[in-house]
């Protein structure tokens, strides 16, 4: 195998899932690369140390311009805040590594733009880790869609809910708070929890042609974590939208963080012609099923479970009847993207395509604000 120097940037929930990817994916995966953890970097340089040796990283920097320089680096991959995605991206493209970059991939479109621009001007490898298209219930669906299972699609309704931030005594800003600063994030729910579910949806169900959207912030006024102050909350506590598809489907989508009870229960419904399919991240080895052609008096919902070696992915873990779980999901896509190198066919989401995700988020914050449907942008 050759080896593949990754220089990770951020010591986050991000790069601990990562890391346990990297580190695992060539003990089921035959693959043509090996990642090395060759650095971590982050601004303190203790917590990195720690980290480094936690998780095997040979080396540590603080400047992440420091770790692009390196001639031992082969690949960066940044798990930092949004706000630091498209300067890190940029440089790395023009130094020549290959990239991976965590959701969303940018603060807003135009940005977004630039970074699809740098890493094609560069010719060089790219994916953003929008992990659950990898879970391999969700895969299985993908698969069933494109088979035609479904026939024509008529609703797709999602949603993602949290309750985390209910309390007007949580602070925003700082290195656990991030989400909760606009300057550091962009937006809230929309561009932490949305953008997951409307890169499912667009991979699943096609385009999105346009939206309009309801948006609140429940709590108005937040202490800063870093300053001291009393600030305005500039993102969205939650986010619910209306969309079209191209392929003339109706969909629902519904974020927010003040769902009291629920720690991240995603869950995605698809209605077709011939048949419904639901998936429950609370649950995510199931693929609930239903099939209108199904004859007699016992047809009804079906529970797929998804651990057999002809389900996706799974040939590659344990025997038919044990489940995986979310951590998983990071490996395939590490697979996926190495295998991807060995094909020379790029392992989606690359930028280019999580720049869609990025345009139809955009949309939705437009429309909270105008009241309006609003179409999605599209690259030139």
């Amino acid at each position: 195998m050759k080896p593949i120097n990754v220089g990770l940037i951020g010591y986050g929930f991000m790069g601990r899932a990562h890391s346990n990817a990297f580190r695992k994916v060539n003990n089921f995966f035959d693959l043509d690369y090996q990642p090395v953890l060759k650095a971590v970097c982050a601004r303190d340089g203790g917590k990195a140390k720690a980290f480094a040796e936690r998780w095997g990283y040979q080396s540590v920097e603080t400047d992440w311009r420091e770790l692009i320089k390196r001639d031992d680096i082969d690949l960066i991959d940044i798990c930092s805040p949004n706000n630091t995605h498209a300067e890190i991206a940029r440089a790395a493209a023009k130094a020549g590594k290959m990239i991976l970059c965590e959701k969303p991939l940018s603060m807003d479109g135009p940005e977004g733009e630039e970074m699809v621009a740098a890493v094609a001007k560069a010719k060089v490898p790219n994916m953003v880790w929008y992990n659950y298209r990898r879970i391999p219930a969700v895969t299985l669906a993908k698969k069933l869609i494109d088979e035609g299972h479904l026939g024509r699609i008529f609703h797709y309704r999602a949603k993602f809910l949290q309750d985390w931030t209910i309390s007007p005594e949580l602070p925003q800003g700082g290195q656990g708070l991030w989400r909760l600063d606009v300057k550091a994030a962009g937006s809230g729910v929309t561009g932490d929890l949305l953008a997951h579910c409307i890169d499912t949806a667009i991979w699943l169900n096609g385009s999105v042609d346009k939206v309009t959207a309801m948006t609140e912030t429940f709590i108005k006024e937040r202490t800063h974590t870093l300053t001291g102050k009393v600030q305005k909350v500039g993102i969205d506590d939650a986010c619910a939208f209306l969309a079209r598809f191209k392929n003339g489907s109706l969909a629902t989508f519904e974020s927010t963080r003040y769902a009291r009870g629920h720690k991240a229960l995603y869950t995605f419904e698809i209605n077709g012609e011939h048949a419904s399919i639901f998936w429950d991240l609370h649950d995510l080895h199931r693929l609930q099923y239903f099939d209108h052609r199904d004859e007699g008096q016992t047809r009804g919902w079906r529970s797929i479970h998804v651990t057999d070696g002809d389900h996706p992915y799974m040939k590659n873990w344990w025997v038919p009847g044990l489940a995986i779980g979310y951590e998983h999901s990071f490996v395939h896509q590490v697979a996926d993207f190495f295998e991807g190198l060995s094909k020379k066919k790029p392992a989606s989401p690359t930028f280019r395509d999580a720049l869609e995700t990025q345009y139809i988020c955009d949309a939705v914050l437009k429309s909270g604000k105008t009241g309006q449907w609003e179409k999605v942008s599209r690259l030139k």
